[in-house]
């Protein structure tokens, strides 16, 4: 009996053709998935991930690629292969292939990182619905080829671009250098253009790539497929939400199965994968055990007859083997299949790949926050059990929720098995009080530039005063290096283009007892009205970014705000936001290293910037210029002023004190603002900052955070109706402010609107740290001007009232600046 091409429904409606060896479409099917970049989705039939398929025959046809790859390399280069598979498709697979080689050692790449497990590498998966991969040795000689010369095996599900193998490899070959590399997949889906690219890239690199794959052929895609696949999913979505959800035809709560905990009796010292490394010896202990695991599970499953093993994500390998295992203990039906993190969508149809969907929330308590998992073709498949396969960290009460995968597995089966394989910690993370179910982020964003290997967020008491939880610094530690250069030579070096201002870093202003007094007062007097614009802000951006943003504040104006907005969340919402301070220089850019750290430990699109307020716009239009270079990411700001309207997200558009802005670092957790100079920052760095511990004495900090946080509950009422009302308003920057700076830098015959700085925050960084030339106020200003005028006045420079500002104050920088310009004590000479 012919059985219908389960590409077939796709391929009708779409037009896309799959053409190649005779044995393509056994392997392959066709289904659509949302994804921005691909609509069409190949399903394999052999892999074990969307579509249920023997255990025996998955494993099998890795463990055949395994051996032709052991036939090319030869008995002693196999000896010496290091095998390397792909999260998560590929793990299952990449695994198989080194059974099949037999000696090798094996690796895969993760989405979740390990807390105490330093990260080898690193690279991107351009199409992939999660891309960023992170690699984590146990052993960090794993992949070093210095000693022994030992080839690399990559392994994925498909060649379709090569772009993730080649990325992988370039990267790779940079730090950990070899003379051979072969690629294995299931099949080569390259097209024309493509096919000539792997000569020329092992010519680059001065290296042989082999590759291995089980059939060849490509994809050919008609005009507009993409568009197309998009409108075919959306008028599907709501036969979709029938499949996906695992309402349809479901018993009722009293009849469905209770899960039956089994006890596996894993071996102990075995990995539950290759996350950290899978050696020989370990495979030896894994098999001898094998047999008696799955007598055990054959036991628990009594008379049932047909039986799906479900693995969980990259927890690919153990799953399959307790499969096969079971396969060689029983006489009923095994199948095997995981569940996935990728969104495609389900119809119920025989030519079309994924026939239905079920749908549950994460359970592995996932850093990047709440998501939809997915298991595809278990429901309506006919299985009267499912053995659920999970390791210990993902054993959580999500699990068992509910709305959790086993309640979901019950609706549709009537025997509901769990097996809990002990996730494997590496002694050093132990040591270090490492638990099973450590904090980690599970990144899914794309981006394009291949990522670099990079440290994790500097955090307090280390760097900074702020709290460990209160921010993640994305920036290098530059403390111990001098960097610090008096005002006058900083301000001629930079006007005269000798020098950048982000290349060295003022001398730190040390407040005077009535200035510090000042700043007391200003505090006290303003807190409950940085308290409002604190709530508005963040409401706003709860309503509009979340339901969980990322707060990212531009170091170092805008952490204390992403604090402060953090701390709202949480007093208010019992939200736990992220939140990380990055470098952002006039000029030169955002911090492209911390964007791809951002990238690979969270979805770009909920990343919301952070500032304390806005001058004339200028670190606005600069972030949207950086970030047309990365995908995903909203060029919007958010800041607590917005005085020259520059931004739609805002708490106020008054320009007043924040008292934030009154000081430098001792106001900022201790970090200096950021630097950026080419030999101190290397293309593999973030951009750097000093830590001054020897401040301590003077930090107000905390003060400051605690004061304005300790208001927030007496202006809630307040914020709720404000940030309803913004929320309804029309928003859209006015840019006023830009205009004015023009303006003023015309009249006053300045001709740069970069030495105009408009705004009591931008005003009191000019008094700090340049050479100012003369203050302008807003005639009538009051206290919110008290620290301008105490300042102007140790610096003797004029304050000049006028009148139309649509600010409070604006500071000039002296136009013409040379050290002859100012006096022998610094303080400004009226100009001529």
């Amino acid at each position: 009996m012919d059985v219908e091409w389960s590409g077939n429904w796709v391929a009708g409606r779409l037009g896309i053709e799959l053409v190649g060896d005779g044995e393509l479409r056994e392997l392959l099917g066709l289904a659509l998935r949302r994804n921005p970049k691909r609509a069409h989705l190949l399903v394999s039939n052999v892999l074990g991930k969307h579509v249920p398929q023997r255990p025996s025959v998955v494993h099998g046809v890795g463990y055949e690629l395994g051996e032709r790859v052991r036939n090319l390399l030869g008995e002693a280069e196999a000896g010496r292969a290091v095998v390397l598979g792909y999260a998560e498709t590929a793990t299952g697979l990449g695994h198989a292939v080194a059974d099949g080689l037999g000696v090798a050692p094996y690796l895969h790449s993760t989405r979740r990182p390990v807390a105490g497990v330093a990260q080898a590498g690193g690279f991107e998966e351009a199409h992939s619905h999660a891309t960023s991969h992170l690699l984590l040795p146990e052993d960090p000689d794993l992949l070093n080829a210095a000693a022994d010369g030992s080839p690399l095996v990559l392994v994925d599900d498909e060649f379709s671009t090569g772009n993730t193998v080649l990325n992988t490899i370039r990267a790779l070959h940079a730090r950990y250098p070899r003379d051979r590399y072969v690629i294995v997949a299931l099949v080569d889906m390259r097209s024309e253009a493509d096919q000539g690219r792997l000569t020329e890239f092992a010519e680059e690199i001065g290296a042989r790539v082999d590759l291995v794959v089980r059939a060849r052929g490509t994809v050919r895609l008609p005009d507009g497929v993409l568009e197309k696949g998009r409108s075919l999913v959306a008028r599907h979505d709501a036969q979709d939400a029938g499949l996906a959800d695992g309402a349809a035809g479901e018993p009722s709560a009293p009849s469905r199965p209770v899960p039956v905990r089994v006890a596996l009796d894993w071996p102990a010292g075995v990995p539950d994968g290759g996350r950290h490394g899978f050696t020989p010896v370990h495979r030896a202990a894994l098999e001898a055990a094998l047999p008696a695991m799955g007598a055990r599970i054959a036991d628990a499953l009594g008379d049932a007859r047909r039986v799906l093993v479900l693995g969980f994500e990259e927890l690919m390998y153990a799953p399959l083997r307790l499969a096969t295992a079971l396969e060689e203990s029983t006489t009923a039906e095994v199948r095997y299949s995981t569940t996935t993190r990728s969104p495609v969508l389900a119809v119920d149809d025989p030519g079309y790949a994924i026939r239905s969907r079920l749908v549950f929330p994460a359970h592995d308590d996932p850093a990047d926050g709440p998501g939809d998992r997915y298991a595809y073709n278990v429901a309506g498949a006919g299985f009267d059990a499912v053995v659920a396969v999970v390791d210990s960290t993902a054993d959580t009460p999500a699990l068992h929720a509910p709305d959790g995968l086993l309640a979901r597995l019950a609706g549709h089966t009537d025997q509901v098995l769990l097996a809990v394989v002990p996730s494997y910690v590496p002694p050093a993370a132990s040591d270090r009080g490492v638990p099973t179910s450590s904090d980690r982020a599970v990144p899914t964003a794309s981006h394009r530039q291949e990522a670099a290997m990079l440290p994790e967020p500097l955090r307090g008491p280390a760097f900074s005063s702020y709290a460990a939880d209160d921010v993640g610094w994305l920036l290098q530690d530059l403390s111990d290096t001098p960097l610090e250069a008096p005002t006058e030579e900083r301000e001629e070096a930079i006007q005269s283009g000798g020098a950048h201002y982000a290349e060295s870093l003022p001398v730190e202003y040390q407040p005077s007892p009535q200035y510090q007094e000042l700043f007391k007062t200003a505090l006290d007097t303003s807190a409950a009205r940085i308290a409002r614009a604190v709530g508005t802000v963040t409401e706003t951006v709860l309503a509009e970014r979340g339901p969980r943003p990322v707060l990212v504040s531009l170091a170092r104006a805008g952490t204390p705000v992403g604090v402060l907005m953090r701390r709202w969340a949480q007093r208010r919402h019992g939200l736990d936001l992220p939140h990380y301070a990055v470098s952002i220089v006039r000029g030169r850019g955002i911090d492209a290293n911390a964007l791809r750290w951002l990238a690979a430990h969270h979805d770009p699109a909920d990343v919301v910037f952070v500032d304390g307020w806005t001058g004339k716009g200028a670190i606005t239009r600069e972030l949207a210029v950086a970030l047309e270079e990365f995908d995903g990411f909203n060029p919007e700001i958010a800041v607590l002023a917005d005085p020259g309207g520059c931004v739609r997200t805002y708490g106020t558009r008054e320009d007043f004190l924040i008292p934030s802005a009154c000081l430098n670092s001792t106001v900022s957790g201790l970090i200096s603002r950021t630097v950026l100079r080419s030999d101190l920052v290397g293309p593999h760095d973030f951009h750097g900052a000093k830590f001054y511990r020897e401040l301590a004495d003077s930090d107000v900090s905390g003060p400051f955070l605690d004061t304005v946080a300790a208001r927030f509950d007496e202006v809630a009422d307040a914020v709720d109706a404000e940030a309803k009302e913004l929320l309804a308003a029309d928003r859209a920057p006015t840019w006023e402010g830009w205009a004015a700076v023009e303006r003023i830098s015309e009249e006053y015959g300045i001709h740069d609107v970069n030495l105009v700085k408009p705004g009591v925050g931008e005003t009191t960084r000019v008094l700090l740290r340049r050479v100012p030339w003369k203050i302008l106020a807003e005639r009538g200003a009051g206290a919110d001007l008290d620290h301008v005028r105490l300042l102007a006045e140790q610096r003797g420079v004029q304050v000049e009232e006028v009148e139309g500002l649509p600010y409070t104050c604006v500071g000039l920088i002296h136009p013409k600046y040379t050290r002859g310009a100012t006096g022998a004590d610094g303080t400004a000479v009226t100009a001529r």
